[in-house]
């Protein structure tokens, strides 16, 4: 069906493509993702153009104490994909909230680098007398730049745990942690979301003022449904950041009558 709204068409600068959705910024390592992670296409509702950063791997991204060296493969990609035509930039990882300002700086389209940008927004949901909840996959690894660098205060109402340094994640180690991943990288579904589902009760009984849970990851929303099952609060995920990033660049129609 045509969309009568569109009359006249012109260029944009250094678009050299058109209809695009977003962009999104892979790091350097090849497992596989469940339907609704980040590096599987096929769950979103929208066009996904990938662009890989060349060289930076989770083990990179997440525990090097120097990540400012990765900043330059990084805006490589981001204006690369900006040049594509996408409407709007993300990333992969949580972690990646690290250069949220700096890839922001350097393109001229919007950019949703982590997550943990809908912290802030949660906040203001729950109010300042309840906490939202930050499960990340490796919590010694989340700094005080990293939420700075989102707009998250470290000192306000939230709360943080991580899949992998404070419980078993032996389904999410198996993709991620490289000394754990064997030669094909594997995962069982079901077992992670037993797994998912039961690190989430445990977090939130350990702090009943939780009224919102983030997934800093984008291997955990997969299973955000399941877990809300359980745990019945809203819940913030990739999912949730891309579906939002998509519907402020590219605004739907409505249609109805009176």
């Amino acid at each position: 069906m045509r969309d009568y709204g569109i009359e006249t068409i012109r260029a944009r600068k250094q678009h050299v493509a058109y209809g695009m959705g977003l962009g999104i910024m892979l790091l350097d390592d090849v497992y596989p993702g469940f339907p609704g992670d980040v590096r599987n296409a096929s769950a979103y509702p929208f066009p996904i153009q990938y662009e890989v950063v060349e060289k930076l791997d989770i083990k990179k991204l997440v525990f090097s104490e120097n990540r400012d060296q990765y900043a330059e493969p990084i805006i490589k990609a981001a204006k690369k994909l900006e040049r594509l035509g996408v409407r709007a930039i993300a990333a992969e990882c949580g972690y990646f909230a690290y250069f949220q300002k700096t890839v922001a700086d350097a393109v001229s389209i919007p950019v949703f680098m982590s997550s943990l940008l809908q912290v802030p927004f949660a906040q203001q949901v729950v109010g300042v007398g309840n906490q939202v909840g930050i499960l990340c996959a490796f919590k010694k690894r989340l700094t005080d730049d990293h939420l700075r660098n989102v707009g998250i205060d470290p000192d306000s109402n939230i709360v943080i745990s991580g899949a992998i340094d404070d419980y078993e994640s032996p389904e999410f180690e198996s993709l991620w942690v490289a000394d754990r991943r064997p030669e094909v990288p594997v995962s069982n579904y079901s077992k992670a979301e037993e797994n998912m589902v039961l690190i989430c009760k445990d977090f939130v009984a350990k702090n009943p003022k939780m009224k919102a849970l983030i997934f800093e990851c984008t291997g955990f929303q997969p299973f955000a449904r399941a877990v809300q099952r359980e745990i019945d609060i809203p819940i913030f995920s990739w999912g949730t950041l891309l579906d939002y990033a998509y519907s402020v660049v590219v605004h739907r129609e409505f249609y109805g009558h009176v």
